[in-house]
């Protein structure tokens, strides 16, 4: 199949020898880009969390098919260097243990913030509820979440 799609901003044109290859081992295996995780391969853990058309999706569930013509944004393409409020955050408040969940959290936490600029920690709760981390980071994610909110409200004053 060959498949055109954008990745991180820059047009993509790729042989794939499945149209049910999943996307994430399109991007870690064909492009090289390994930022994004595998872990549970059943869309249930959000370690390969990235955005189709800004929308988190998990890259495990996601098909060859599924991406032609369409832009996805992975971690290594949320920010060029690093300054995503999102990203800060996590920093800031020391988040990362072992980091394999880093990726798809962030992810994750970034496209929640895109459509909902001012949670309330409830809402924080519940839009990271389906990302697992297995170190025991979860309240710092959730601080790093609400931290990166008030970062980007302060950006858009």
């Amino acid at each position: 199949m060959h498949l055109s799609f954008l990745v991180n901003g820059a047009a993509q044109r790729l042989d794939v020898p499945d149209p049910e290859m999943p996307l994430v081992f399109i991007l870690r295996d064909l492009l090289g880009l390994k930022g994004t995780k595998f872990s549970c391969l059943e869309g249930l853990c959000g370690a390969c969390t990235v955005h189709l058309d800004g929308v988190a999706m998990r890259a495990c569930l996601l098909r060859a098919s599924d991406v032609e013509g369409r832009r996805v944004t992975t971690i290594e393409g949320l920010s060029a260097d690093g300054d995503h409020p999102v990203q800060r955050a996590w920093l800031e408040e020391r988040v990362a243990q072992c980091g394999w969940c880093q990726p798809g959290q962030i992810m994750q936490a970034a496209a929640f913030l895109a459509e909902t600029p001012a949670p309330s920690p409830e809402d924080i709760a519940a839009a990271m509820d389906a990302n697992l981390c297995r170190c025991g980071t979860g309240p710092r994610i959730l601080r790093a979440v609400a931290r990166a909110a008030g970062m980007a409200g302060e950006a858009t004053r």
